[in-house]
């Protein structure tokens, strides 16, 4: 899905006023600033598109139809290729849901990405996923946009961690 964008860039129309007219919410309080001083196209360069070393391709839960055991949270296994620079590699984890599973993943190709906020919105037009994450020495805001509520995430996630690459 591609992130929605204005046709009339000479009409300037700060990021967060058309965040809250489709979305009926405001950004998460830690971005409200910058969306304030930027357009959508220029905000959605800056925490959704940025260009990285890290890429995910196919992800999947391989244990999906699994029937329940016990109560409580339960490990699924998840599958995913992800590329760093240009060596692609499967990587394979267990955890509670895929954003656990994939900083995992990323962990163990030496890249740190602790999500410590974490913002979901749904609009007609898709869903928003906001995170701020950090490596022990910063941290950084970074969005995902998709019609599926776990690719959202997935692409904050990355877009977060390319950030932190940077």
């Amino acid at each position: 899905m591609a992130l929605p964008e204005r046709n009339q860039p000479e009409n300037f129309e700060p990021a967060s006023v058309w965040f809250g007219d489709r979305f009926g919410v405001s950004l998460p309080r830690g971005l409200r600033e910058q969306a304030a001083a930027t357009s959508w196209e220029g905000f959605v360069a800056a925490y959704g598109r940025n260009a990285g070393p890290l890429r995910l391709g196919h992800w999947e839960c391989t244990d999906e139809d699994r029937a329940a055991t016990r109560l409580g949270l339960q490990a699924r296994d998840f599958r995913a290729v992800i590329a760093v620079g240009d060596c692609i590699s499967t990587a394979t984890a267990a955890a509670g849901g895929p954003i656990a599973a994939l900083t995992a993943m990323l962990h163990e190709r030496g890249i740190t990405v602790e999500i410590v906020e974490f913002h979901q919105m749904r609009s007609a037009t898709g869903i928003a996923t906001f995170v701020r994450g950090g490596d022990g020495a910063r941290a950084e805001w970074a969005m995902g946009w998709s019609d599926d509520p776990t690719q959202s995430a997935l692409r904050a996630v990355i877009a977060c961690a390319n950030r932190l690459f940077a």
